[in-house]
């Protein structure tokens, strides 16, 4: 068993396009949930929503990708107002049963026979990604030593990555406002925020559009580290992973969500190659197969990392650089 190549292929995931998707994912949920209080379980919605917009336009109608991706935004915002206004006014379990149903309307409906000649039903959309591959940088692939990425690959990392400082930037310069105070005051007593003369309905649905729209960047650029879009990209699953993402780095933490990402892909990769290697047959065996199998491995590595999760959630509710005052679950 080589550990340099265990370290380098978790490194490279753990850094990699597909953390840049959930980073920008929990992003967004830190929004709703670390700063407000808002239980969305729909955040795929928003991805599908940007992605296949973005995709749709250009495939279709011969839309500019970056036109298409300024439409991905004001969608998810729209949608966003749409799931806010019959449920804002409610309870949290209100939303978090909307969005969640929200989440697989819209994913049926993208993978629908019926609007095929629209979203490409289960076979998804292609051929949309020249104009961003154009403006690549790089001629060739890019190793850094202990990691290497294809040229279209390291471009969607580099673009990935600064779309993510900018993001946090914007989170941490909203958050030390007064509008940001304001959202964690609603977090922690909306009804004391509403005896001041503040329409925390309002600041609730700013905050879920704003959310959603960050959302609608992880859906872009899960449309872009592919060159396709598909309705598998966008299944419920992915909110809970962003989720897993935010409560490991720390909710209401700007870099939590950063820091989450980077620690889940490069642990679930870890355990990934380890437990395969540890159970390969041509290698010297370190799991007997009485315990485990090698086909069983890729999915070890879930069992683990729920594991994990659980005595982090027991222990350290907060997250890694959360702070457990910030975190008041049972209060929402």
């Amino acid at each position: 068993m080589n550990f340099s190549d265990l370290l380098s292929g978790s490194f490279q995931q753990g850094l990699g396009t597909s953390a840049i998707v959930y980073c920008l994912a929990a992003i967004g949920l830190n929004i709703h949930f670390g700063y407000t209080g808002l239980l969305n379980f729909g955040q795929a919605a928003f991805m599908a929503v940007g992605g296949y917009t973005m995709a749709m336009l250009v495939v279709q109608w011969d839309v500019s990708l970056w036109l298409a991706m300024l439409v991905g935004l004001v969608l998810a915002a729209l949608l966003a107002l749409l799931l806010g206004i019959p449920t804002l006014r409610l309870r949290a379990d209100y939303l978090a049963i909307v969005t969640i149903a929200a989440a697989e309307i819209v994913r049926q409906l993208y993978g629908s026979i019926a609007l095929k000649k629209y979203f490409g039903a289960q076979d998804g959309l292609t051929s949309f990604s020249a104009d961003f591959r154009a403006l690549n940088p790089f001629s060739g692939p890019v190793d850094l030593g202990f990691v290497s990425w294809s040229k279209d690959d390291a471009w969607v990392v580099l673009a990935g990555w600064t779309t993510i400082a900018l993001c946090c930037v914007l989170v941490w310069l909203l958050m030390r406002s007064p509008w940001g105070r304001v959202l964690k005051s609603i977090r922690e007593d909306e009804d004391a925020v509403r005896s001041l003369g503040k329409n925390v309905y309002a600041y609730k649905m700013q905050a879920l559009m704003i959310g959603g729209m960050i959302g609608a960047l992880a859906g872009f650029f899960t449309a872009l580290k592919s060159a396709a879009m598909n309705p598998t990209f966008v299944a419920t699953d992915v909110t809970f992973f962003a989720y897993t993402v935010l409560l490991i780095g720390g909710a209401a933490r700007v870099l939590g969500p950063v820091v989450g990402a980077v620690i889940f892909w490069f642990l679930l990769t870890f355990l990934d190659l380890f437990l395969s290697a540890a159970t390969d047959d041509e290698g010297s065996v370190l799991i007997p197969e009485a315990i485990m199998t090698n086909q069983q491995a890729s999915l070890m590595r879930f069992i683990v990392m729920g594991l994990a999760l659980m005595l982090l959630m027991i222990f350290r509710p907060q997250g890694i650089f959360g702070d457990r005052r910030e975190l008041a679950i049972d209060g929402r």
